[in-house]
């Protein structure tokens, strides 16, 4: 996990820097993951919102996004309680974890090929790190090919795709979504039900 201060990426600590100023509030720092090493899965997402978990300081907590996902968790018994959008709702994942493949809030949400490349190792050693992890769930292309890269698998046999489930190696379910995100639900790319579908297949895929 980076530390607070993480020096890696001068663009992305440029725009931290203006959030500190502004928001001094705010969580403004890389967003750790949520939920224990010791989970079977692991939900990676993009990167965090600056408004949202760069705000709270938990993924996908504090924006639309973590409404979709943290009701499908809960739907599922990936999780328990109520998300309220704030990191002291009380919320308890269970035998999941979740965490961005880029750690740091980027300006317009736009992740760049140094992002990627500066944040990766924390990625592969959190992946590294988990001993039970049997399936990773990734939310959106850029999330998908982090996790591949994570892993030393190339792309060019995982091809993204909704819905699409993958064995980058053996033992290890990649299954893809779309984001999660206001834009893809707000334009119908994504719909709840099309989420569940994908996790339930996941679910399905790993009791098999």
């Amino acid at each position: 996990m980076p530390d607070r201060d993480c020096p890696r990426c001068p663009r992305l600590v440029a725009y931290r820097e203006e959030y500190r100023a502004r928001e001094p509030g705010w969580f403004n720092a890389p967003v750790p993951s949520f939920g224990g090493l010791d989970a079977a899965l692991l939900v990676v997402g993009q990167a965090p919102g600056v408004n949202g978990a760069n705000r709270t300081g938990r993924p996908f907590t504090g924006d639309y996004a973590g409404v979709l996902l943290y009701d499908t968790l809960v739907k599922f018994g990936l999780a328990r309680g109520v998300y309220q959008e704030r990191a002291d709702d009380g919320l308890e994942l269970v035998n999941c974890r979740i965490t961005n493949a880029v750690r740091c809030a980027p300006p317009q949400h736009k992740v760049e090929t140094s992002d990627k490349a500066h944040c990766n190792p924390f990625l592969r050693a959190e992946i590294a790190a988990m001993p039970n992890l049997r399936a990773i769930l990734a939310l959106g292309g850029i999330s998908h090919l982090m996790v591949l890269k994570a892993l030393g698998v190339k792309a060019a046999g995982h091809v993204f795709a909704h819905g699409a489930m993958h064995e980058p190696r053996p033992g290890l379910l990649l299954a893809d979504s779309y984001h999660v995100s206001r834009y893809n639900t707000s334009t119908k790319r994504l719909n709840a039900a099309m989420f569940e579908k994908v996790v339930a297949g996941m679910l399905e895929a790993l009791r098999a």
